[in-house]
Formats: C-alpha cells, sequence, structure tokens
C-alpha cells in the first residue's frame, strides 16, 4: 500500500513539473555595435525567456567574440556547429550571391522603405537560408543607412573617382567600382587602421556604427548618400535544429523574435541617422555620448541622379547575371515592385 502511495507521488510530481527548456546556442552580430548590445544581448539572455514563459533559454556570444569571420556564420550554423547565428547578409554573398538582392544600395532611404524592401524580399531570403545554408529564417534586422567617411575633403560623389574605398557588401563595391574608385574589401574592424595608414581613403558603413567604432578618430568628411543600404542582418536557425522543435514551439520562438529583436531594432532606426549625424558633426544634440566634428557633405541632385543611373544600368543588371534569370524575376516581382525598379528593362 505504501509503495503504491509512493509510485503514485512521484507519477503525480512527473506531470506537474515543468517542460524542460530548450537552451539555444546563439551567436551574434558584430559586439561592439549598437545592433548586438541594444537589442541581441538583453532579447537572447533576458526577453527570450520571459516571453517564451521560460519555453527557451539561450547562451550568447557574438561573431567576433568567437574569433570567425562573418562571412563564415552562415556555413558553420548550417553545420550545426551553433542553433543560432547572425551576420549582415551581405558577409556571404559569396557563399549565396542571390542574397544580395536584399540589400540594394540607394533604392530605400527611410526606415519605413527599408522595412518594406525587406519584408518584400523575406520569401526570397527564407528560400536561399534554406537551399544553400541548412536554415531557417527567424528574423531580418537593420543597421543604420550605410554612408560614406572619409579621410581627406570630398564635395561631391565625383570626388570618390580614383580613391580607395572600402564598400559594405558586394553590390556596393560594385556600385563604387562604376563610380571610378577602386573597391577594397578590408573588415570592419579593420578599418580604423587602414584609415590611418592611408591604405584606403574612405570606407562605408552605417553611421552609428562608425561612430560606436570610433572611425571619426581617422576620417574628417561624411557623405550621408546611403551607398550600402542598411546591412540587412539575418537572424537564422539550423534547420534540423528548428524542425526538431513541434509547431507550436516553433511558432513561440518565431513570435518572440519578431516582437522582442527584430520589431525594436526596426523601431529604434526611426530617427536614428540624424542622431547618428549629430553625433558625428556636432550638428545638433548626440544622444550617444560626445560629440565628433565630422565634415557633413550632403548629396545633391546631381549626385542622387548620377547614383540612381549608376544602379539601374550597370550594378543591378551585373547582380543579375550573377544571381541567374530566374531570382532577377522574382527581385522584379517583389522588392522591384515596392521600390519601382525592373532590372532588365
Amino acid at each position: 500500500m505504501k509503495r503504491t502511495a509512493l509510485s503514485l507521488l512521484a507519477g503525480t510530481a512527473l506531470i506537474a513539473s515543468p517542460v524542460m527548456a530548450e537552451e539555444l546556442a546563439v551567436v551574434g552580430s558584430w559586439s561592439s555595435l549598437p545592433l548586438y548590445q541594444d537589442f541581441e544581448t538583453p532579447f537572447w539572455t533576458e526577453k527570450l525567456p520571459e516571453m517564451t514563459g521560460g519555453e527557451f533559454t539561450a547562451q550568447l556570444t557574438s561573431f567576433d567574440q568567437m574569433g570567425i569571420a562573418g562571412s563564415d556564420v552562415y556555413r558553420m550554423l548550417g553545420d550545426g556547429v551553433f542553433d543560432v547565428g547572425s551576420t549582415v547578409a551581405d558577409y556571404t554573398v559569396g557563399d549565396a550571391p542571390e542574397l544580395e538582392g536584399l540589400d540594394v544600395p540607394l533604392v530605400a532611404t527611410t526606415p519605413v522603405a527599408a522595412k518594406a524592401m525587406v519584408e518584400a524580399a523575406r520569401p526570397m531570403v527564407e528560400d536561399i537560408m534554406r537551399d544553400r545554408f541548412g536554415s531557417e529564417v527567424l528574423g531580418i534586422a537593420p543597421y543604420p543607412p550605410q554612408v560614406v567617411f572619409c579621410k581627406g575633403e570630398i564635395t561631391s560623389l565625383a570626388d570618390l573617382e580614383g580613391k580607395k574605398v572600402r564598400g559594405s557588401g558586394r553590390m556596393t563595391t560594385k556600385f563604387l567600382e562604376a563610380l571610378g574608385a577602386e573597391g577594397i574589401n578590408i573588415a570592419f574592424s579593420e578599418v580604423p587602421g587602414s584609415l590611418e595608414r592611408g591604405v584606403i581613403d574612405c570606407a562605408v558603413t552605417g553611421a552609428g556604427s562608425g561612430y560606436s567604432a570610433g572611425w571619426w578618430e581617422v576620417s574628417d568628411h561624411l557623405m550621408t548618400l546611403p551607398l550600402g543600404g542598411w546591412d540587412s542582418v539575418v537572424i537564422a536557425m539550423n534547420a534540423d535544429r528548428f524542425d526538431g522543435l513541434s509547431a507550436e514551439q516553433q511558432q513561440t520562438l518565431k513570435t518572440a523574435v519578431a516582437e522582442g529583436l527584430e520589431g525594436p531594432a526596426w523601431d529604434a532606426a526611426e530617427g536614428g541617422l540624424t542622431d547618428d549625424i549629430a553625433c558625428l558633426t556636432g550638428n545638433g544634440e548626440c544622444p550617444s555620448g560626445d560629440s565628433a566634428s565630422m565634415v557633413l557633405v550632403e548629396a545633391s541632385e546631381a549626385d542622387t541622379e548620377t547614383a540612381r543611373k549608376i544602379l539601374t544600368e550597370q550594378v543591378l543588371p551585373e547582380w543579375a547575371e550573377r544571381a541567374g534569370d530566374d531570382w532577377a524575376a522574382r527581385w522584379n516581382d517583389s522588392v522591384g515592385q515596392v521600390v519601382g525598379l525592373t532590372i532588365g528593362q
């Protein structure tokens, strides 16, 4: 009788005990930048367990803290080295040239327009990440618009001709080369030293990223024409790991990422460029710390027209050749409709 009672109690305890949490090994983006510090870190370490009722927890690091290249993140994710990985999509286009279509420069100048472009591209990105990297898209978050930091005077887009310029992605580098600049491939972390030593004359990154990383200490002119798009960061999960979750768990995780990480990052993008420019130039109040004193170079109408012409006549058709006709057609029917561009016409 006593043994039966104990058995019943043990069975009741097992039924009442909570389900073990799914612990995720997460690799985030650049550890020194606001996306990681202000959004990824609080989400994965605090918000995720709260938003999922303890169903998911995470151990977080960043790819630079791991000592791996941003271009290797999705490849390693597909191999199951970790469960979730985030990096700039443009870093990985050597493995997936069609992924360049996510973040086309110059076509989105506001967060609203950029988000609409990303949402239009999302079905394409989901297929690319599954096919190329064996992973499931959980979210897509922005860096700030990618602008130009230069050491030495520039007054217009034409002044980039002949200069050595670090691009933020392949499409941006192709654009710079069409301008007559020499596109240089240098890792983000190596840019300050390269500017200081004269290895490069200019570099493209987000205004806020450049402020946080101290690029203003080694450059003096800032051109705000968004030559590098928004450097979209794709947050993805190893497909086998994702497929091993129940349908309810999959939806819970995707909802948490959308509401706790992706959404807040997009919300913060509104007004972010204005604040970042204030921080870099001293033209206005800087909410992030002390202001620098870079010279602000605003694009003229002629600059904008030139840039748009190069994009439509050279850069996008060259991308269509690299990606293939099927992807170009998908882009025309999705992103192209949103931004008012058609490749090949």
